[in-house]
């Protein structure tokens, strides 16, 4: 009987232990960043898609998540010995507060008019506009990728 009662305690700290480690959808909205404060030390972090979001480690216990593009990664946490001490889904959410998508003879032209208005990314605007922005956004990336 002991050893039984003793099985179930175990089991259940185990229980808590996955469950704890386990946290409810992480949102970030796109451009924006938002810290995770982590309640074991982390040895290693796992992002599903950082096409989506990306993550920055400040120390064992702090990290930072910047949305990228509207969608849905996982993100996980795993402590030295590979127990897992973090993990949620991340949703990347688009602020469109300020965004105006006008529509010209059945194609779509999204802009962020927070002051004044300029072109933006949007899934779904005319492929020539999209791909011209695309083209933008890498070229202004390679700019600062040297530094």
């Amino acid at each position: 009987m002991n050893l039984s009662v003793r099985a179930c305690a175990l089991g259940l700290v185990s229980l808590s232990t996955v469950l704890s480690a386990t946290a409810g959808p992480l949102s970030v909205e796109a451009n924006k960043t938002v810290p995770v404060k982590l309640k074991g030390a982390a040895a290693s972090v796992v992002l599903g898609n950082r096409n989506i979001a990306d993550v920055a480690v400040h120390n064992d216990h702090l990290i930072f998540v910047t949305g990228k593009t509207f969608g849905t990664t996982n993100l996980m946490v795993f402590d030295r010995a590979g127990n897992q001490i973090y993990s949620s889904d991340v949703v990347v959410t688009v602020n469109a507060s300020n965004l105006v998508t006008v529509n010209r003879s059945g194609s779509n032209f999204t802009y962020d008019c927070a002051p004044t208005c300029r072109s933006v990314l949007s899934t779904g605007d005319q492929s020539e506009y999209f791909d011209s922005l695309m083209k933008q956004q890498k070229d202004t990336q390679s700019l600062t990728e040297g530094e």
